[in-house]
């Protein structure tokens, strides 16, 4: 199977070490937007309607809230990502469509299940050509300092959750991850993960892959980070874990738990299915957005951190805001 080769070569790439000094942000919070699912289609106009309009009004969201970057959180093309560094979809489904220039500032990237069908280490290698796609490796991690009498640090983790958990099925799409195609670089990825979080000093610290740990939607709960990511997350205090995958918008919170896991895969399109409804803890799920009038609506999220606070806001197609969650500090 490619997507074997395709890991072979991305061996190459995968990170083993922290970030290096913190990137320092001017002002007191830091801002942010999230996208995921976002990535088009495999014909011209190589775009959809949803990922247009989105990102439309995400431009005009980053200008109003003074945005540091943008996380795209996997599924960057479809539906079989990119063949090269030189691919014409990283022109067409990127940057011919999120144009603004509020978007400008760095996209920090990393792949999903249709981008690992593909050559995934050409989206590393689009790092050197590109002046604000940003993917180092397969997984790395990135830290902010804000500008506060604190001296508050925000500590954000991306992973590569189809190394961890396996491609799913390329025309199958409702059968979950096949499992770790090379367990070796599954093990090197989670020992990285403990390490990371072990030895994070951060005040806030975010963790966000492609496939949900909690999903009540078509594709459901991964196995694979259920068993082994979930305990991690809370025995580190993470306060929120970030996703796409399921084209919907859900926040669910187990109680006992300080961990926040939201999934945000609407870039591309809304899906409505609950076919897993019953599969996450009772009672976890806060909210969900999955009804949609058009296959062209969307959605994508905004964070606010700062020393006392978190703030989630989601927003549809046409600007406004869907839902909005206060965290606290949990570590």
């Amino acid at each position: 199977m490619a997507v074997v080769l395709s890991f072979l070569i991305l061996s190459l790439f995968v990170a083993s070490s922290l970030s290096a000094q913190p990137v320092e942000i001017g002002d007191g919070d830091l801002n942010f937007l999230m996208i995921g699912d976002w990535g088009g289609m495999p014909s011209p106009p190589y775009y959809t309607d949803a990922e247009h309009v989105l990102a439309g009004v995400m431009g005009d969201k980053a200008q109003e809230i003074s945005s540091d970057f943008t996380v795209a959180m996997g599924d960057n093309f479809y539906t079989y990502g990119v063949k090269s560094v030189d691919d014409p979809r990283f022109k067409e489904t990127f940057e011919d469509v999120f144009t603004a220039d509020s978007l400008q500032k760095r996209w920090y990237v990393f792949c999903g299940n249709h981008d690992h069908y593909g050559n995934a280490s050409a989206q590393v290698a689009y790092t050197q050509k590109s002046s604000r796609w940003y993917m180092p490796d397969l997984y790395y991690t990135e830290t902010f300092k804000l500008n506060d009498s604190n001296g508050t640090t925000v500590q954000m983790v991306f992973i590569d959750t189809v190394l961890l958990a396996g491609v799913t099925h390329p025309e199958l799409r409702s059968l979950p991850p096949s499992g770790p195609e090379i367990p070796n670089l599954a093990d090197d990825q989670w020992a990285w993960i403990e390490s990371t979080l072990k030895q994070s000093t951060a005040d806030w610290l975010i963790v966000s892959g492609h496939y949900p740990v909690w999903s009540v939607a078509e594709h459901g709960p991964t196995d694979e980070l259920v068993k082994n990511l979930r305990p991690l997350l809370i025995k580190y205090n993470v306060t929120a874990y970030f996703c796409g995958h399921d084209h919907d918008i859900q926040h669910i919170k187990e109680d006992g738990s300080s961990v926040n896991y939201f999934v945000s895969g609407a870039g591309h399109l809304i899906d409505s299915s609950t076919e897993h409804e019953d599969k996450v803890p009772k009672g976890s799920l806060k909210y969900r957005y999955g009804t949609s009038s058009s296959s062209s609506d969307g959605a994508y999220n905004t964070v606010t951190i700062t020393a006392q606070s978190m703030v989630v806001n989601f927003f549809n197609v046409k600007g406004e805001m869907i839902y909005t969650s206060t965290l606290d500090k949990t570590r």
